[in-house]
């Protein structure tokens, strides 16, 4: 079988690593994939949002079976466009993928078929927004609307930092026109979890839960990113909570979509937190976390490719799908200054006996050489029977890994082992 992987990050990296476990599987070409992809797929330079081009390479090369990972291409129609062409996929299409393209859809969906999550209220108009502000108990949320590469969400201390936060999002546009509206949230407390889960529109199957690390510095400081590390299982998400997802979100949503003429088929990740008054929704997330698939796809023992077939062929309930009882640490080697500003092109030397671990994110082979592309550069992953000891052989993998100007976070994983004690 001929696999097309759309996409160019760890979260790509991971899935076609799992992929490749599949003994039909011939060929995987990733668009674009990067430097490090490139030592398990061929990499095509198409670009994830050029969905002509994507559908092109996939007619013209007999594409068998494709998966699109990345918000961006499912938000635009890629599997809709792929499926015109009758090459099966991997992925909502794009009526569904909303649930994620827009956090406004999410919360009114959410309203309208009573699934717990924050009280809020939609602005199109910045000065209705901030008038808003004026009567909202602090701490609140203040999220864009449209995608925002998982930056578009602001906590506010302060009434001043909410304010300054609608204006850059409204005003200013930081985030494009993802910022035309805005939604303002109360703030919850308890912990997060993040649970990524197979659907095909009717059954569910939630994968192992997680624990993401979004700050960029340790202890939770600096500024949010794209996850700096994740843990699985997480403590937190317990049967009870799990029980109580299934019955109260992850059905409700699933039926709710299908009410709604959306019926989601791919991966749907909840962003979860467990509030005193029980498992709330964050936000949604309409295909595989990045960081969490390096942490949860290492853990399933079911073949990948034949769940994703069955989510798209509608069978997930007459399949298999198991987990390993183990558990998994992934940390994010980042080059310095990021999420803001940083430098590239700097070698990364990674010994082979770690090589099986690395997912690639930012990276490029120039001149012959792997160097770094990007704010996230690689991801190290390790599996092991309990957290503690997943924790340890993670970092020890980090310490042989090298390139200039690199940092990472010292602390993923311990909240978890602290909930575990």
């Amino acid at each position: 079988m001929k696999l097309m992987v759309v996409g160019g990050g760890g979260r790509e990296h991971a899935i076609i690593k799992k992929l490749k476990e599949n003994k039909n599987v011939t060929e995987i070409y990733a668009l674009p994939g990067n430097g490090g992809i490139a030592q398990d797929a061929v990499c095509v330079p198409i670009g994830a949002k050029d969905i002509d081009g994507i559908v092109k390479f996939a007619s013209e090369n007999g594409i068998d079976y494709a998966v699109v990972a990345p918000d961006d291409p499912l938000v635009l129609g890629a599997v809709d466009a792929l499926n015109e062409k009758d090459i099966p996929c991997f992925g909502p299409t794009a009526d569904a993928a909303v649930i994620e393209g827009s956090k406004a859809f999410a919360k009114e969906l959410m309203k309208k078929y009573g699934i717990p999550t924050a009280e809020y209220e939609i602005f199109d108009d910045m000065d209705k927004a901030l008038a808003y502000i004026d009567s909202s108990e602090i701490p609140v949320v203040i999220k864009a609307d449209g995608l925002a590469l998982g930056k578009g969400v602001i906590i506010a201390q302060t009434k001043e930092e909410a304010k300054a936060a609608v204006s850059s999002m409204m005003a200013d546009k930081v985030f494009g026109s993802s910022g035309d509206r805005v939604v303002i949230e109360e703030f919850l407390t308890g912990p997060e979890v993040s649970v990524l889960s197979f659907t095909d529109g009717e059954t569910i199957v939630p994968m192992i839960s997680s624990m993401d690390h979004k700050r960029a510095g340790d202890n939770d400081t600096g500024l949010n990113t794209g996850g700096m590390g994740t843990v699985a299982p997480n403590p937190y998400y317990t049967p009870e909570v799990a029980a109580e997802c299934m019955e109260k979100i992850f059905l409700p949503t699933i039926r709710a979509m299908k009410k709604e003429g959306r019926i989601f088929k791919g991966c749907l990740y909840f962003g979860l937190m467990i509030t005193p008054k029980g498992p709330k929704v964050i936000e949604y997330n309409c295909r595989f976390g990045d960081p969490e698939t390096q942490v949860v796809l290492p853990l399933l023992r079911s073949d990948l490719l034949t769940v994703m077939q069955a989510v798209t062929n509608g069978t997930l309930a007459e399949t298999e799908v198991k987990f390993s009882d183990k558990s998994a640490c992934c940390v994010i080697m980042a080059s310095k200054g990021y999420p803001v500003k940083y430098e590239k092109g700097y070698e990364i030397t990674i010994p082979r006996e770690v090589e099986d671990s690395v997912y690639i994110a930012g990276a490029e082979i120039k001149d012959g050489v792997l160097v770094t592309n990007g704010g996230r550069v690689l991801g190290v992953t390790a599996v092991a029977d309990t957290l503690e000891e997943a924790v340890g052989k993670a970092y020890a993998s980090v310490g042989k890994i090298h390139f200039d100007n690199s940092f990472y976070r010292n602390d993923i994983g311990a909240k978890a082992l602290k909930a575990n004690i």
